[in-house]
């Protein structure tokens, strides 16, 4: 039964699916009989911490303050990342979202969390909406390092330049 699920069933499981198939077996024996031949099932890993907030950097005003809603286009962007569990380990993607149109401008997908990541994301999402000098555009973020890293503050200062 262990082998027939891919080999993730953990002893609760196993147990569960053999009174479902009218095999009446005590948990604890499931359970010490796995052990004993050395089965395991699979086990969720640790979250993945995604935001190490930057203490020695000054962070910008939070000029949403948590009002995400926008009236026009170009109003207001959302940055974040998020990380997948994939069988190779774990992927990073970062996206750059326009409230109003509740769209995905710019995505990246990687293994690594460094800046040039997020920045990539943002590269793609100027490039789809070319915002002018004059749009009022508030660029949103949470505090994470990469965020208000130089690398990127100064490419937001320069497309709004």
């Amino acid at each position: 039964m262990w082998h027939a699920n891919w080999q993730v069933y953990g002893a609760v499981k196993v147990w569960k699916q053999m009174h479902r198939e009218g095999l009446p077996i005590a948990r604890c024996t499931v359970q010490r009989l796995m052990r004993k031949l050395g089965l395991e099932g699979a086990r969720r890993g640790k979250k993945v911490r995604t935001t190490r907030p930057d203490t020695t950097r000054p962070c910008p005003l939070d000029l949403v303050n948590r009002q995400f809603k926008a009236h026009r286009p170009d109003q207001l962007w959302v940055a974040d990342f998020t990380y997948v569990s994939t069988w190779q380990g774990q992927m990073f993607v970062a996206f750059v979202i326009d409230v109003y149109a509740r769209r995905i401008l710019g995505w990246r997908v990687s293994s690594h969390m460094r800046t040039d990541f997020v920045v990539d994301a943002l590269e793609q999402a100027l490039y789809a909406r070319r915002p002018s000098s004059d749009t009022e555009l508030i660029h949103h973020s949470d505090r994470g390092s990469q965020y208000v890293s130089i690398r990127y503050t100064e490419r937001l200062e320069e497309a709004v330049a």
